[in-house]
């Protein structure tokens, strides 16, 4: 390979770790060009599947500061740069790996990590994004249709109230009449005093009285004794 041809080669290998969600490394010995067509359809717009040489793949990687893959890059080497859901990419490669045995999942990159090749398969296992995705909305749309039914059953039977008594009124006004008229206030009276209790008044002040008229007497007889 020429000298620019590897410079290109070098910079979209480069672009392709850094702008990747995620890195899947196979092993395709012995795959024919018809199978590697097939893995690339299988793929979609979720990844791109490339092959490239070890050394520039290395290379690559060290210049976008992916480190931990050498220990995989043996043997004749394919990456597939995922673009879009991880989880998609790493099932259309193990679906692919079940029917072409020539095409071995050594391990990948994801999030700042390496994965082995059982990491791999474990991430082919599970629910896609759009699965997961679809999962939320069903459990968001049964809370807010229980949300709904929760408000809506007070207001319903509020309404349910009002008719009734609208048609009680129809029937006999009689009934709701009174309603809103205030209550009369209550009066309350003042017990007379009763007569027993003035009497017993009278007959304390009198006493006093006759006292100071006889005490008084007495001193005008002498008075007049003297005079005489």
């Amino acid at each position: 390979m020429a000298r620019k041809d590897k410079e290109v080669t070098l910079e979209s290998l480069e672009a392709g770790f850094r702008d990747s969600s995620a890195v899947l490394l196979t092993e395709y010995r012995g795959l024919s060009v018809a199978a590697m067509k097939k893995l690339r359809r299988a793929l979609g717009e979720e990844a791109s599947y490339t092959v490239a040489k070890n050394t520039l793949l290395k290379l690559a990687a060290g210049r976008a500061g992916v480190d931990g893959l050498d220990a995989m890059l043996e043997g004749p080497s394919a990456l597939a740069f995922v673009k879009g859901d991880a989880v998609n990419a790493a099932k259309a490669i193990k679906t692919f790996a079940k029917e072409n045995q020539k095409l071995v999942i050594k391990g990948g990159f994801l999030d700042g990590k390496v994965l082995t090749a059982a990491d791999v398969q474990k991430l082919a296992d599970l629910e896609s994004r759009e699965v997961l995705l679809a999962k939320l909305a069903g459990a968001m749309k049964a809370k807010m249709a229980q949300a709904a039914a929760l408000f809506a059953a007070p207001a319903s039977k509020t309404v349910r109230t009002i008719e009734a008594l609208r048609v009680a009124a129809e029937a006999d006004p009689s009934k709701i009449a009174g309603a809103g008229t205030p209550a009369a206030p209550a009066v309350v009276e003042t017990p007379a005093a009763a007569p027993e209790a003035v009497a017993e008044e009278t007959q304390t002040e009198a006493p006093a009285a006759v006292e100071v008229e006889v005490a008084q007497a007495p001193e005008a007889e002498a008075t007049e004794t003297t005079e005489g």
